[in-house]
């Protein structure tokens, strides 16, 4: 209506103007020719406002025509039946031009609305094998729908523990009462379907596909055209099947995440329980002897069974302190501090951390004595040189020598842990610094590793295993030097 009334106004604004522009050349142009002119304002009009603003134009035209342009000028006598002849003549070709061009330019729009709702239907339709979020997809569903056919409100509704929640709106939103209205318990009428036009009136279109309900659009009104109604329908089924599809790949996204927790928390316990069984059983029956034996145990039996409990509880410990680690990693909140650090010290302080474990076995370090510093994390290095001395201490053979060697290379170090165990195959040599990789020969690659290669790598640099010179298993991984290093994080 809007369009009608500003097309109407401009078109009779036009032939005003351009009648009172053509008066001072009145004298030197044909009634023809201003009849001509006077077509303008009647294509202005309809283009505007379609062919209901094309005839207050042509009426307005045929007025002004009359008046300043047939002879006699300023009344509206026409005189002789020739002029009658030109006057009818203008008014059945002005009318005739106003449905022309009002027919052209509803043409160029339902062409244009037609485009769109393509181009929105085929956006629709690539999401069926896309992988969007169900909400980016329910967005793009209410937007087409008001976009496209020019409907003032449109909100998509699912159902939730019984009742209908608005997941996504374009426009006009549901007021309280409409909601109440469209809920499945109000007992109240509704109008349903595209069958028949209803301007700003609630109407609801349900979104089904393999024979369930997946939503319900609600539409303040429906297109005016039969066939915008019918593309709304088809949009509507399209919408349905593209936002199932999203609904099933999301639940089947949360399982697979279901799945990786419960294999996490399994590979967890497993790897917790197979750490502590035997620790808790050494120092259980170590205890044990001592509260139930100890009148007829030796000082130096004591000693030992003393010494059992605290190596065993070090080990303890470790485990604990590694579950932490692989928490914090898991929450991504361990951060890298580094500090030029002297390897030196880092073998130091590992090996005595390490060293009422490590009283069956002899460590022997070859670390050079001009050995620069490295910029690391004292901290994380230093666990990493733990775990490591862990994994050698558990797979050496009793009176087994571990080598603990550092050397230069480049802009870093290499630091290696060797042992003299039975070493690793070729084919598992990846495996080991996965997360509870299970070995074949006998042992569990276990959180140390693993925690390892992560503190590691998250000094920008490298771990990897190799064979000792003789037999046994070595780690090596490299440390960046402090003159090398630029960014202090």
């Amino acid at each position: 209506m809007r369009k009608h009334v500003v097309g109407s106004i401009v078109g009779v604004a036009s032939v005003l103007v351009l009648g009172f522009a053509m008066l001072p050349l009145r004298s030197h142009i044909s009634v023809s020719t201003a009849a001509l002119v006077l077509v303008i304002p009647v294509v202005i009009g309809s283009v505007i406002g379609g062919f209901r603003a094309g005839v207050p134009s042509v009426l307005a035209g045929f007025l002004v025509y009359d008046y300043a342009f047939i002879p006699p000028y300023k009344s509206l006598d026409v005189g002789t039946p020739q002029n009658w002849t030109a006057l009818a003549v203008y008014a059945i070709v002005m009318l005739l031009v106003a449905r022309v061009v009002a027919s052209l330019d509803s043409s160029r729009v339902e062409t244009l609305r037609r485009g769109a709702a393509a181009r929105h239907l085929s956006e629709l339709s690539e999401n069926l094998v896309g992988d969007r979020p169900v909400d980016d997809l329910l967005t793009t569903i209410v937007s087409a729908v008001h976009d496209v056919f020019d409907i003032p409100g449109v909100s998509l509704l699912v159902l939730e523990d019984g009742n209908l929640k608005v997941v996504a709106s374009a426009g006009e939103s549901l007021n309280v009462e409409e909601l109440e209205r469209l809920s499945p318990n109000s007992g109240l009428p509704i109008s349903v379907g595209t069958a028949t036009e209803s301007s700003g009136k609630l109407r609801t279109i349900a979104l089904s596909a393999s024979g369930r309900a997946v939503g319900i659009l609600a539409l303040r009104g429906l297109p005016t055209t039969e066939n915008d109604r019918a593309v709304l329908t088809t949009f509507a089924n399209d919408a349905a099947l593209a936002l199932e599809r999203a609904q099933l790949r999301e639940q089947a996204l949360r399982s697979k995440l279901l799945e990786e927790v419960d294999r996490f928390r399994q590979s967890l316990m497993g790897a917790v329980s197979h750490d502590l069984r035997t620790p808790l059983a050494t120092i259980k029956v170590a205890s044990s002897t001592l509260s139930n034996r100890a009148g007829h145990l030796s000082n130096e039996q004591s000693a030992e069974l003393y010494g059992l409990i605290e190596v065993e509880t070090d080990r303890l410990t470790r485990l604990v302190a590694n579950l932490l680690d692989i928490t914090r990693i898991e929450a991504g909140v361990f951060t890298v501090h580094r500090t030029p650090t002297s390897v030196q010290e880092l073998v130091r302080e590992a090996m005595s951390a390490m060293e009422p474990t490590l009283s069956s076995h002899r460590v022997d370090t070859i670390i050079p004595a001009g050995l620069p510093p490295v910029n690391v994390d004292p901290l994380l290095i230093g666990q990493v040189l733990i775990n490591l001395l862990d994994n050698a201490n558990r797979h050496s053979p009793v009176d087994g020598v571990i080598t603990i060697e550092a050397s230069r290379t480049n802009a870093h170090v290499e630091l290696s842990v060797a042992d003299e165990g039975p070493g690793i195959a070729s084919d598992q040599r990846e495996a080991i610094f996965e997360r509870f990789a299970q070995l074949d020969k006998g042992g569990r690659a276990g959180l140390g590793l693993t925690i390892a290669k992560t503190f590691v790598e998250a000094h920008d640099e490298t771990i990897w295993y190799q064979d000792a010179p003789s037999h046994g298993a070595r780690f090596v991984f490299t440390l960046p030097l402090v003159d090398e290093e630029t960014t202090i994080r």
